[in-house]
């Protein structure tokens, strides 16, 4: 189970490269989303991950969301965007259909793969039920329209009777931008930081009488919070792009592996 890559092909090729992971070659790695953006090769990054075929299980994470929708023609790039390098590809259509064709979770063996979280409120069926919701939507023939509305902070909890964009935003921002939540359980998307009880505010993983009880929920998405290994919780987000890690943790018995970053970004907090 492998962190946030964001475009750091360097990195991860010598995540790869190390010797208690190189030496087995039946491998399979799980990434926890943002394949792409921030970092200098999110282009070879993306060549990297697909090259491992069927060993390869990729969750989408927001920055991959904002390269479809850049793609789509719903968003302009900004100008911190640094996957021009995608777009600019002979095979861009290619690697932009593999792309929108990643899961938004993964569930298997004891544990949840997602990028961001899974809102406290959903069961692990619920949850899997409604990313197989937004997954049909990226990958039918209008996903540029679903993406277009899958942007806004409102609402910032979940209703079941939910439709439309409203529903698939929910589903969206919980599984790929939520950190912080009020005790009520309600998403709050302007706090970026490490946990601080000052906020008023608590990380998702532990607002009271959370759904998911038996299984682990492994996410990466921030880097300011950094690595955490708790038996309900594991964030693999230790800061690749900007300077520190790359993280992979061992599924059957949680062996750590990292490697050492060089920075492309000034370290702090981010989307």
């Amino acid at each position: 189970m492998i962190g946030d890559l964001q475009g750091c092909n360097s990195s991860l090729r010598h995540l790869l490269e190390h010797p208690e992971i190189a030496a087995d070659r039946q491998a399979r790695f799980w990434f926890a989303g943002d394949l792409v953006n921030r970092g200098p090769d999110s282009l070879q990054t993306l060549r990297t991950v697909m090259s491992l075929g069927e060993r390869a299980t990729c969750v989408l994470g927001n920055h991959d969301f904002h390269l479809l929708a850049v793609a789509a023609g719903v968003k302009k790039p900004s100008r911190s965007d640094t996957f021009h390098d995608v777009l600019a590809a002979p095979d861009a259509t290619g690697i932009i259909d593999w792309l929108r064709h990643r899961p938004l979770m993964h569930r298997e063996q004891g544990h949840i793969l997602v990028h961001a979280g899974i809102l406290p409120c959903w069961s692990a069926d619920q949850a899997l039920a409604l990313a197989r919701e937004l997954e049909a939507a990226l990958r039918g023939p209008k996903w540029g329209l679903a993406l277009e509305k899958l942007y806004g902070n409102e609402p910032g909890y979940w209703d079941d009777g939910l439709e439309g964009g409203k529903r698939l935003r929910v589903i969206a921002n919980a599984m790929t931008r939520m950190r912080m939540c009020g005790p009520d359980g309600r998403m709050d998307f302007s706090y970026k930081d490490a946990p601080n009880p000052k906020s008023g505010l608590m990380p998702w993983f532990d607002v009271p009488g959370r759904a998911i009880e038996h299984e682990t929920v492994v996410f990466g998405h921030w880097s300011t919070l950094g690595l955490m290994i708790r038996p309900d919780a594991i964030c693999l987000d230790t800061g690749c792009v900007w300077g520190r890690q790359l993280t992979a943790l061992r599924l059957h018995d949680h062996r750590l592996v990292q490697v050492a970053c060089p920075p492309f970004r000034t370290p702090q907090a981010a989307e």
